[in-house]
């Protein structure tokens, strides 16, 4: 197997600056350089459309590396629920109907969760980033954060499941925590912090 030397750039395979903007945060301190996919838009789009996190991470980053010379990463994310047998899973983003915003996903996802007690109601995020280069898979890894599905919203904060996703250590929904409190204990700081150790 041929070696792989450690890259001093990599591209977020997404056209969010939002999200580019996170991952720099957690990269602070690093010497790795971060920065969108040029022209993402104007290639047709990856469906992520595989029944796994590290399928569609990897299938992600090997497919936008093919169109660009730079070390590539994509992530897949996700909130699992086993007392709703994982979901929702890999369609967590197309939970509700197609176009559906965040409060219909956690509206839909309450309602399925009625009337579960106690161990029930446990459930994680997942989070996987996969780095590619010209259409090779180089690594995957993944972050995850356990907690438990509130009876109600909580929190004006994050995106997403945050204010129905409790979180025991801290007492707080996702949506209470802080800029800080959340890259120390999400899924996405979790799985990038040991991307930086295999990349190191």
């Amino acid at each position: 197997m041929r070696e792989v030397q450690a890259p001093q750039k990599l591209v977020l395979a997404s056209g969010n600056p939002g999200k580019l903007k996170e991952y720099q945060v957690l990269a602070a301190g690093h010497t790795l350089q971060l920065e969108l996919f040029p022209g993402f838009a104007t290639l047709p789009e990856f469906a992520e459309d595989a029944p796994t996190f590290a399928e569609n991470a990897a299938g992600k980053a090997i497919y936008y590396s093919r169109h660009c010379p730079e070390f590539v990463f994509a992530d897949d994310s996700g909130l699992v629920v086993p007392a709703l047998g994982g979901a929702p899973g890999v369609l967590s983003a197309r939970y509700a109907e197609l176009g559906a915003s965040s409060e219909q996903r956690n509206i839909k996802l309450l309602a399925e969760m009625r009337g579960k007690k106690g161990a029930e109601r446990v459930a994680f995020f997942v989070c996987v980033i996969a780095v590619a280069q010209q259409g090779r898979c180089v690594t995957v890894v993944s972050g995850k954060v356990d907690g438990e599905i509130l009876e109600a919203p909580r929190g004006a904060g994050g995106f997403g499941y945050d204010p129905v996703f409790y979180f025991p250590p801290l007492g707080k929904s996702f949506a209470e925590l802080n800029a800080e409190e959340k890259n120390q204990h999400s899924h996405r700081g979790n799985a990038f912090r040991r991307l930086m150790e295999v990349l190191d």
